[in-house]
């Protein structure tokens, strides 16, 4: 009886539910920690959004339409997400510490992209800093190079 149960279960669930428990690609996990910035401060403006399609366009080596793609799938996951876990998750796994800092060091460009940091910015970064393993020391290095490109 419970055997026919099961069954009837997993023929419910079906590979529809293996497809929505796949983790995202790294382009799209890169992508959704830069929109998350980008929604941060409740403003969407035009600069950020456009530095944003820039980034991962030039961090991935994407044509406009690829782009335009993850950047459509990013948003949604990003309005949807209850947390960066599996976000970082597969970062941590694929990219070493230097590439960690560098998505950190994009996160600061798109924060500062539209000329003024938020202080919930700064908060979001500081949390997917520390989601992706990040030494204070190394998080305090890419805000003062952030700060220092933005000053000049």
């Amino acid at each position: 009886m419970l055997n026919k149960l099961n069954d009837f279960l997993a023929s419910l669930v079906g590979s529809d539910h293996e497809k929505k428990l796949a983790p995202p690609s790294l382009e799209v996990s890169c992508s959704v920690l830069l929109c998350e910035v980008m929604r941060a401060d409740q403003h969407r403006s035009t600069a950020e959004f456009d530095t944003l399609k820039t980034l991962i366009s030039e961090q991935f080596s994407l044509p406009s339409n690829d782009v335009n793609s993850i950047m459509d799938t990013a948003l949604a996951l990003s309005e949807n997400a209850t947390d960066f876990f599996q976000f970082t998750q597969a970062i941590n796994e694929h990219y070493s510490l230097a590439q960690r800092t560098h998505i950190v060091n994009l996160l600061w460009q798109v924060a500062y992209a539209d000329g003024e940091l938020a202080s919930i910015e700064e908060h979001t970064i500081r949390r997917i800093a520390d989601l992706l393993h990040l030494r204070d020391s190394e998080y305090v290095a890419t805000k003062v190079n952030a700060k220092a490109k933005y000053e000049q």
